[in-house]
This record gives C-alpha cells, structure tokens and sequence, in this order.
C-alpha cells in the first residue's frame, strides 16, 4: 500500500468524525496535500482544526518516511473531479476531462455535466452533441469556473461579479 493510500485510510475517518469530506491526498515533493470539503464549504477555522488533529493522527502513526509539511485546504474554485460523488456533486457546471490513452476520440474534453451516475458520466459539448465516459475512462477532471461579463464600459463597480453557467437540459 503506498503512502496517499495510508494516510487516506488514517485521515477519512478523522474527516469523517468532523462532518468533513475528503477530497483528495496528495504527497510530491515532500508535501502532504489534504483537501477537504463540506456542504456549505469550509472556513478557516474548520481547515485549523483538521490541521491540528490530521498533524496529531500523523505524528502518532507515521505513515510518511521522512520529513515533509503537511498542507490542508478547501479545493477552491475548480475542483478536482476524482470520485463519482465529486461528479454527482458537480451535474449541471461546466468542467473538463482528459481522458485515458486508450479512450478512442479527443483525449480532452470541456462542456457541461449533464449526467453522473454509478457507472459514468455524461457531457454536453460546445458543440452541441454529448458524449458518455465511464469513470474507468477518465484520467481526471475539474470543474471550471466561469467568470461573468465584463462590466460595460464608463461603469464603475466596485465589487468583481462571477458567475456559473447554468444550464436547464
């Protein structure tokens, strides 16, 4: 078993405990990503108190040779899709994916998440037709956030607006 696959079994539950939601973990470089999640997201206060019990859970199990820093976060504005509760999560925004070499057709692809269920998922293209990709078929994926119009000009704004496509299929 390798390292991301230990600490994950040692921090989901931590997670768990907390109302929290792993979404991924990542060791390169001598840092331990954690990023986690919950409805509603998570604020700072939220990510020092995973900080400090994952850093206690580490310390007492040592599944990391070595010296490394450990960094947890939210996953931020485009999120990666690794699991099919990140995609069901994620039906309706626009995201893209890459998918395995063996995958005939275009290996990247970006439009709207129409479907995700157990098996796969399905998008709806800028081109207007769709195309379906089982989970084994994806090398990963990400949401994509959309920034809204520019503001016309000779109008001032003092706040910067952002906004999600939405789409109504």
């Amino acid at each position: 078993m390798g390292i991301v696959e230990r600490v994950n079994q040692l921090v989901e539950p931590i997670c768990a405990d907390l109302g929290i939601e792993v979404v991924d973990v990542d060791h390169a470089g001598g840092i331990l990503r954690v990023t986690v999640e919950r409805d509603g997201g998570v604020d700072i206060s939220t990510i020092s108190l995973i900080t400090r019990e994952l850093s206690r859970a580490l310390d007492h199990d040592d599944p990391i040779p070595g010296r490394y820093t450990l960094e947890v976060s939210s996953p931020g504005l485009e999120r990666p899709l690794r699991r099919p509760s990140h995609f069901v999560r994620a039906v309706g925004q626009r995201i893209k994916v890459k998918t395995k070499p063996h995958v005939e057709g275009e290996r990247r692809l970006e439009g709207v998440l129409t479907t995700a269920g157990d098996d796969g998922i399905e998008l709806l293209l800028d081109d207007g037709t769709a195309r379906a990709l089982a989970y084994d078929d994806v090398e990963r994926g990400n949401t994509i956030f959309v920034w809204g119009p520019a503001p016309k000009p000779g109008k001032k704004s003092t706040k910067a607006t952002a906004t999600k496509k939405a789409v109504h299929a």
